[in-house]
């Protein structure tokens, strides 16, 4: 009993000394971004602070369908269910790191069976003298044991506490590349619903262009069999029907290749589906996005956060690898019982114990490990530069975002200028020909620039939805970190 009591204490003595071990190497610091950060983003027009939506931000769209395609999108996933298994690889991997710091307690029972030959000296009388003799005899003997070994290393230098160190921040960084991999799937569910909705929009647009050209062509031709204009005009109207006809293929080529994009993603078996219409008044401007202070990126962005632990979790690898060229010292201990006979082993009198101390020193390695640890330190020196290429490219893409808004704005205003002057200018041009005042190209102009107007409506509408993904992917998301 005095042996476990001694054991245990020493152990105590030896795990209460670890935990106030030093630590060597630097303690991580946020690394400043190398670039001076504004106290408002340059093209911001909220015109100051302001907190990010808490909702998902997908709801702000109003439209029920596209909010149950991101919930099938979060839920069936496949890139998200590797990033979470990821995850759980990670976390396992960290409570295996986790677990060097602690004893190693273990239980082991041997039980032995031997039969050997064994020589035995015999005093021998012959005559007046003794003589030694060996005799052999087969013998069987059996030894059994229970013990309990115990080994623990002294973490004296910290090598162990930076290993635990890096791999939490390693499931840090898995955890935040599986919430950048989340918004990256959500972004892209949006972006392909509106393309699609654009796509059928355009194709709509295409088919009454189609539809207006047919009775252009009637017209021309009516005009021709009655002599009012030349065959040509008859030619023109028919190749602009033709070239028209032969663009609406490639939308619905793209509206499927858009549709079986959509399955993948949603982990469906990629299908497609007709076109559907849409009402013309289908555009609702929505407020501007709050971008926040520039500040509050850092805190925000998983793929900044994720940089962040990457770069953490290679600042403890320098400690430990600097650590390694230190001492390792080890504790064992080992207390059980043996005997030669089962029924004796748990004995008092069978019981054993023992306790040891080992130190390891490498001498000469031949600048191995301190050339590892320039290796820890060359790499966290990469992970340095990749932060701050990640937190440049976070600025640059929120600036973008809100700059490409605003130019997008714009040229949605004179888009629906241009529109107005296309309509107006095709019903001119058409009375006009009817009355034999113009010749058939006015009209094939008008028709045309009206056409080509509503299709560009459409792309800046897309640009201004799109645009909206962009920015909220951009800021980190609209939804609480937690959910």
């Amino acid at each position: 009993m005095k042996q476990q009591v001694s054991i245990a204490f020493i152990l105590s003595l030896a795990l209460l000394f670890s935990a106030g071990c030093m630590k060597m190497g630097p303690d991580f610091k946020r690394p400043s971004p190398g670039v001076q950060i504004p106290a408002a983003f340059q093209h911001d027009t909220t015109g100051g602070n302001h907190a990010l939506l808490q909702e998902p931000w997908w709801r702000t769209y109003g439209n029920p369908e596209l909010n149950s395609l991101v919930d099938q999108a979060l839920k069936n996933n496949w890139d998200i269910r590797q990033a979470a298994a990821r995850v759980m690889e990670v976390r396992s991997q960290f409570l295996q790191t986790k677990a060097d710091r602690f004893p190693s307690l273990n239980l082991q029972a041997t039980a032995q069976r031997q039969r050997q030959t064994v020589h035995i000296p015999v005093p021998v009388f012959q005559g007046t003298t003794i003589q030694i003799q060996n005799q052999q005899k087969r013998e069987t003997t059996d030894a059994f044991s229970l013990s309990l070994p115990l080994s623990y290393e002294l973490d004296l230098w910290g090598r162990l506490a930076r290993a635990e160190e890096s791999a939490r921040a390693s499931l840090l960084e898995a955890q935040e590349n599986r919430r950048a991999i989340a918004q990256a799937v959500v972004a892209e569910t949006v972006t392909l619903y509106l393309n699609s909705e654009a796509i059928e929009r355009r194709i709509q647009v295409l088919r009454e262009s189609i539809e207006s050209y047919r009775k252009s062509l009637r017209l021309a031709q009516f005009r021709y069999e009655h002599g009012l204009t030349s065959i040509l005009d008859v030619r023109q109207a028919r190749r602009i029907l033709a070239q028209a006809e032969s663009s609406l293929p490639v939308l619905l080529q793209e509206l499927g290749t858009a549709q079986q994009k959509m399955a993948v993603l949603l982990g469906h078996y990629p299908r497609t589906r007709p076109p559907r219409t849409h009402q013309s008044d289908y555009f609702k401007e929505l407020p501007p996005v709050p971008p926040g202070l520039p500040s509050e990126l850092l805190l925000r962005r998983p793929d900044i956060m994720a940089a962040e632990a990457r770069l953490r979790a290679l600042n403890a690898q320098v400690g430990q690898a600097r650590a390694n060229r230190f001492p390792h010292i080890t504790l064992t201990a080992s207390f059980g019982y043996a005997s030669d006979e089962l029924a004796h082993l748990l004995l008092p009198e069978s019981s054993l114990w023992n306790m040891a101390a080992g130190l390891f020193q490498p001498l000469f390695d031949a600048g191995k490990l301190k050339a590892l640890e320039k290796v820890a330190q060359a790499r966290y020196r990469q992970g340095l530069a990749a932060y701050a290429k990640t937190l440049l490219n976070a600025f640059s893409e929120v600036e973008n975002g809100l700059l490409t808004r605003r130019e997008q704005l714009e040229r949605r205003k004179r888009v629906l200028v241009l529109l107005e002057e296309a309509r107006a200018t095709q019903v001119v041009a058409e009375g006009r020909y009817r009355r034999g005042l113009v010749n058939y190209i006015t009209v094939l102009d008008a028709q045309q620039a009206r056409f080509q107007a509503e299709d560009s409506l459409i792309l800046v509408d897309l640009a201004l939805l799109t645009n909206r993904v962009t920015l909220y992917r951009a800021l980190g998301g609209g939804w609480d970190r937690n959910g």
